[in-house]
């Protein structure tokens, strides 16, 4: 005791002082039946320093024992053993030891442990033993048996005696062999029973021995043999032979055709009448009042062939035939025997159009080689796809080969497409007929009228579309672009003599503006509110005026760039015009050439922009009229009479110059013309000398008229002097 305490001492010594150089598997070796007080202390294994609350896991393979013999313990770390080892039960033991958390998380290890168990001699050799044998001589009993036969399917109470053997001697014990092993054994006093009923089909013979021993196991003699011979009773069905489960008959095919043959095998003895079949045809029945079978049956050897019922192409008959032995006779065990039976398809029927008579279709005579004109569907009886393969070609109608046929080879209609272009003049109307065909050779009739189809096209005169010569237009321009700005030109991919109307659709802003007739696109204004790197789209539609249904569209995509340093212009002379206010339809035309020479040029085009004056912006309009001059208009209905000098931009090519447009505003007539004030004519009297002129006529009239009333009024006085009869009455008015 007290030297495997000191060994035990000694190995966690060493093992302190190798614990760092400790290797990935520990090997330990404990002496085999071990005599001292348990628990046996192994090994003190390398657990971590605070490991905290984690539980230490032992598993491995010691549990082959009846009780695991190892554990660890707990506050030492030390692996021990709780009972003695036997090296001959278990040589070596493989462990392994980890650290868990509470949750099954393993926060050390696995350290895997070898426990060799080291060997003492404690098994007994060298001994010697002495028995007494005794022999007596006796007579014989231990006679042949004859062969027991036995019905199959016995019903008796088991365990059955069917024999008995007896050995004369004493201390007699009986054991029982079986060849092939069977449901046999033998009693004390040597009777043989047969403990369950025997199956023929399964075993018809057996072969037992016999054997008589002492107590110790020792045979007094040679083992006796007793054949069984299990004798057949008719308790097996016919059971189908294999054969194939569809059977697969052409259409039409004659009477006799043979359909199958079907066979039963009996597992009762061989050449009974246990065994022996005869076969019924159970399905298909004849119909009630039919006079012809769909199928003949021969009941001695199964052959099915063909009757004399019409069966069709794509029939599945289910073939039911009992087999019965006995031959036939009542009481005899049956089985059905099933074959399926598929009417094959033969190509007998010819490929027909679902529809002979196709369009009109009208196709512009501008359509592209290869349009799909019309697609022709077409059917076939036959039930097989190979028989369904069918063949296009155009018969009739096509002499010039504008038209062309496409379809799939397994395929049940045609494309017919266009092959070649097509021309109003040359032929307005076309009629194409096209013809199927089988693929496989037609078994029967030819093909009919529906093997045809005949596809009408009326040829449609087009006028060719309009195209521009992009489909998008990019520029970019400094938010600093002055209104009138010329940036781009919409025009045809290809020269036309087509007069085109182009209008924007979605300028949102009213930024720009495009010249109805030109194309040209410009800016309406000032772009205000736009700022570098942003982008500004518009769609612009083309529309032909003599055509209105035929027009295109193409979108004008806008980058605003950073405004550039304005450079100091040259001012150029501009012209000097009189527009009167209220506004009227008229303006001035700027002429975009200088009388500068470094400026001036005769080739146009130029561009024009009123100056970046608000003011000048606000009461101003300028349109481009064409190439070289713009139309300057009053923006207001209203601007106050006076002289303006309108500053107006002229790009040409990289050149820039500044007209200043002299502007008199003057009051509008009553026809739409300037009131103008009239100089002092020569010849014409002076307001003094009008006004005397006019004093003096005054005078004359009044100096008439005092003549006048003067005269009426002596005539008035001479009247009333004269009697009054003498004055003659007046008529009346």
């Amino acid at each position: 005791m007290i030297s495997a305490w000191l060994w035990l001492l000694c190995l966690s010594v060493i093992q302190a002082f190798t614990a760092e150089a400790q290797p990935a598997e520990l090997h330990v070796e404990v002496p085999e039946n071990y005599g001292g007080n348990f628990p046996f202390y192994i090994t003190k294994l390398p657990l971590p320093p605070g490991r905290g609350e984690g539980q230490i896991v032992l598993s491995g393979d010691s549990s082959t024992a009846a009780q695991d013999p190892f554990a660890v313990d707990l506050d030492s770390g030390f692996l021990m053993t709780t009972r003695a080892l036997d090296r001959e039960e278990k040589a070596e033991y493989h462990l392994q030891v980890t650290l868990e958390s509470e949750d099954g998380h393993v926060s050390w290890g696995p350290q895997l442990v070898t426990v060799h168990v080291k060997d003492e001699n404690d098994q007994a050799s060298g001994h010697q033993a002495i028995a007494t044998v005794e022999i007596s001589i006796v007579q014989s009993t231990w006679v042949p048996l004859e062969p027991v036969h036995l019905a199959e399917n016995l019903r008796v109470a088991y365990p059955h005696s069917i024999a008995q053997v007896h050995w004369n001697g004493g201390d007699a014990h009986y054991g029982l062999e079986s060849r092939p092993p069977g449901p046999f054994n033998v009693d004390a006093e040597g009777r043989i029973h047969v403990t369950t009923e025997l199956d023929r089909e399964a075993q018809a013979e057996y072969l037992l021995q016999v054997q008589v021993q002492n107590s110790r196991g020792e045979d007094y003699a040679e083992p006796l043999e007793l054949q069984v011979v299990v004798m057949d009773e008719n308790d097996n069905a016919p059971v189908c032979s294999p054969h194939d489960p569809t059977v697969s008959i052409p259409e039409l095919s004659p009477p006799g055709t043979e359909v199958t043959t079907l066979s039963a095998e009996d597992m009762d003895a061989p050449g009974s009448p246990n065994s022996h079949i005869v076969y019924q045809l159970l399905n298909p029945e004849p119909e009630e009042g039919a006079e012809e079978k769909a199928f003949e049956l021969d009941a001695t050897s199964g052959s099915v062939t063909l009757g004399t019922a019409p069966l069709h192409a794509g029939q599945d008959i289910l073939l039911q035939v009992l087999a019965v032995d006995l031959g036939g006779s009542e009481g005899g065990l049956s089985s059905t025997c099933e074959v399926a039976v598929t009417i094959t398809d033969i190509n007998n029927h010819a490929p027909e159009f679902i529809t002979s008579q196709v369009g009109p279709i009208s196709l512009p005579e501008d359509a592209k080689p290869g349009v799909l004109v019309a697609t022709l569907m077409a059917t076939d009886a036959d039930l097989e796809p190979v028989f369904r393969l069918m063949d296009f070609a155009i018969e009739e109608g096509d002499p010039k080969g504008i038209f062309d046929l496409a379809w799939e080879p397994d395929s049940d209609h045609v494309q017919l497409r266009l092959r070649k272009n097509l021309s109003y003049e040359a032929a307005p109307h076309h009629k194409v007929i096209v013809v199927v065909r089988n693929v496989e050779e037609l078994v029967g009739s030819d093909p009919g009228p529906g093997a045809t189809a005949t596809v009408t096209i009326l040829v449609e005169r087009v006028i060719p579309p309009l195209k521009l010569d992009q489909e998008s237009y990019e520029t970019s321009i400094p938010v600093s672009t002055p209104a009138g700005s010329l940036l781009l030109t919409i025009q045809l991919s290809e020269p036309m003599s087509r007069t085109l109307r182009f209008s924007l659709v979605n300028d949102s802003e009213g930024w720009l503006c495009i010249k109805e007739v030109s194309g040209e696109v410009h800016t309406a204004q000032s772009l205000q509110g736009a700022r570098p790197g942003d982008t500004y789209t518009v769609l612009v539609e083309a529309q032909d005026t003599d055509e209105p249904g035929l027009s295109t569209s193409a979108t004008v995509v806008v980058h605003f760039l950073k405004a550039s340093p304005v450079p100091a212009l040259p001012l150029a002379p501009g012209p000097s015009r009189h527009l009167c206010t209220p506004r009227q339809d008229y303006g001035v035309v700027v002429n975009g050439a200088s009388e500068d020479p470094d400026l001036a040029n005769e080739h146009g085009p130029y561009s024009f922009a009123l100056g970046p004056n608000p003011t000048v912006q606000r009461d101003w309009r300028l349109q481009p009229f064409n190439g070289s001059h713009a139309y300057l208009t009053l923006a207001l209905h209203w601007v106050e009479p006076g002289e303006y000098m309108v500053p107006v931009v002229v790009h040409h090519d990289s050149q820039m110059w500044q007209l200043q447009v002299q502007v008199i505003v003057c009051r509008c007539n009553m026809e739409g013309q300037c009131m103008r004030k009239v100089g002092r004519m020569k010849g014409m009297p002076t307001k003094l000398s009008a006004v005397g002129v006019l004093l003096g006529t005054l005078a004359a009239i009044g100096f008439i008229l005092i003549l006048v009333f003067t005269h009426l009024a002596l005539a008035r006085k001479k009247d009333l002097d004269q009697p009054a009869d003498s004055v003659p009455l007046k008529a009346a008015v």
